[in-house]
């Protein structure tokens, strides 16, 4: 056999030292490209019980102060993070961030966590049974001002716990239904003849039944989350009442972490319900009949088992998931006072926060004010995505969002509304421009 040379030694080992290095290096491409495709995602809780009595919010005639508990509020948070972009969902057992503290709380948030504004959903259930937050020392009491100041330290905590915690999880979602709430825009006719639109039960009345679960599991399957939207107020309890509780949303919440198991968190997100009540609403108390079972509980339970239900019936979870979000503050045109015709137009601007997100292909539309429902139900149905959350409380407090047609019949909803009628079709095309720009 010939020898080989030193010369052809070398052109060998060279042509081997090449090969092995970029072998390294497309393998090490490959390893960085699947490592980006890990969607990492981390989970908390914590106790936002007041720890003193405090005005309750939700009902202008209620004016004393809480005189005790019937069930916890919590804070909780999902945050998911894929190949450095980050997502933070978060739900308060709350009825929502007004007098302020929206803005306030967000920017505090923001800047502790360097998130874009576009990279926090900060959520409230609407719960009229939970303490009012309060910033301005003119105006707040005393209690709920210590109360909002110890809820700060609580949804940076909350954050930062989540934030920790992130590990690959695996993502899937699922759709099922409820009669739990129902429209209450009631027509009511008087001894004259003449009718008028009241606060009541329609259930005939437009009703967005859906209820829409995102399951979160670890990659050996073990479940750490349930996600849930479903659209109703959580008013069952009236004015009268001044004992704290979740109400339905966050009685539900409680029954699917219950059933779930302790290591398995149920945010709830209040989906377009402006014009929606529990089937049982405005009821004074907690009823301790023998042998009744109390509104709130009992539809709390029925919408928990339905979230429970979904929930197991998720077979197929996902691993990866690429993450879009998308922030706008629009300005809509305001009503003029005591509009209540669709042909008037009005010169006042006024702001609304929108927020958009996907996590693969499930979405997420939040909304900084008080949705009618059948604003959400066109929201999902022109969706690009087979699931899209729409969550309401969000980002902002901007009161009542009806849709055109609504003016004319008028209302609680359309007098309480800061916004001409042609506000909710700018709102509609806004928040599908974002999802099909995600």
């Amino acid at each position: 056999m010939e020898k080989l040379s030193l010369f052809s030694l070398k052109r060998i080992t060279t042509a081997v030292i090449v090969l092995i290095v970029g072998l390294f290096l497309t393998t090490s491409s490959i390893q960085s490209k699947e490592s980006g495709d890990v969607l990492r995602a981390g989970i908390a809780k914590i106790d936002i019980m007041p720890a003193k009595p405090v005005k309750m919010a939700g009902y202008g005639s209620r004016t004393g102060l809480s005189k005790g508990v019937h069930d916890p509020l919590s804070a909780r948070a999902v945050a998911f993070e894929n190949n450095g972009k980050r997502l933070v969902l978060v739900s308060t057992d709350l009825i929502g961030f007004y007098n302020g503290t929206a803005e306030y709380l967000r920017k505090i948030i923001l800047d502790e966590f360097k998130l874009k504004p576009s990279e926090l959903f900060l959520s409230a259930i609407h719960t009229h049974s939970g303490p009012s937050l309060a910033i301005d020392k003119k105006k707040g009491h005393p209690n709920n001002l210590e109360y909002t100041e110890s809820l700060k330290a609580k949804l940076i905590e909350v954050i930062r716990e989540a934030l920790d915690a992130m590990s690959p999880v695996h993502i899937g979602a699922g759709i099922g239904h409820s009669p739990v709430g129902a429209n209450r825009r009631e027509i009511r006719i008087d001894s004259s003849g003449k009718s008028s639109i009241k606060l009541g039960r329609s259930p005939y009345g437009p009703t967005d039944k859906e209820v829409l679960v995102m399951k979160l599991a670890k990659p050996d399957g073990t479940p750490i989350a349930a996600l849930f939207d479903y659209a109703t107020h959580a008013t069952s309890l009236g004015p009268k009442n001044y004992i704290i509780s979740g109400d339905v949303l966050g009685l539900a919440e409680q029954f699917v972490e219950k059933i779930l198991g302790e290591d398995v968190i149920a945010p709830a997100f209040a989906g377009a319900s402006g014009d929606i009540d529990p089937w049982f609403r405005v009821l004074p108390s907690f009823n301790t009949e023998p042998g009744w079972i109390p509104e709130p509980v009992l539809l709390g339970t029925m919408l928990g088992e339905e979230v429970v239900h979904i929930f197991r019936d998720i077979e197929r979870v996902f691993p990866g998931g690429e993450i879009k979000t998308a922030f706008a503050a629009i300005e809509l045109p305001g009503k003029q006072r005591d509009e209540v015709s669709t042909k008037e137009k009005s010169p006042t601007a006024k702001s609304l926060n929108i927020t958009a997100a996907r996590v693969g292909d499930i979405a997420f539309v939040g909304i900084g004010c008080e949705v009618l429902t059948e604003i959400g139900m066109a929201i999902k149905a022109a969706s690009p995505y087979k699931h899209t959350f729409v969550i309401t409380h969000c980002n902002g407090a901007a009161g009542y969002l009806p849709p055109k047609y609504v003016y004319i019949e008028g209302g609680y909803e359309v007098t309480s509304s800061h916004f001409a009628p042609q506000a909710a079709d700018i709102v509609v095309k806004q928040a599908l421009k974002m999802l099909y720009g995600l």
